[in-house]
């Protein structure tokens, strides 16, 4: 059976373009564009959550 991969989403709604997540995740998956956080390279994702943990409008969840 194939091993799910961690998908990061962004709820656009409630991102405030701080920027915490670009800073905390350790595979450079996300970059802020247009005052908003992108996931930019969503492969590259470990599911280690700590962009889920530490952004403080609650606005990223890692879908397995």
């Amino acid at each position: 059976m194939a091993e799910k991969k961690p998908k990061p989403v962004v709820d656009k709604s409630k991102c405030t373009g701080c920027g915490t997540c670009v800073s905390v995740c350790p595979m450079e998956v996300f970059k802020v564009e247009k005052s908003k956080s992108v996931v930019k390279k969503p492969k590259e994702c470990i599911g280690c959550r700590a962009c889920e943990a530490q952004c403080p409008s609650e606005a990223i969840k890692i879908v397995e």
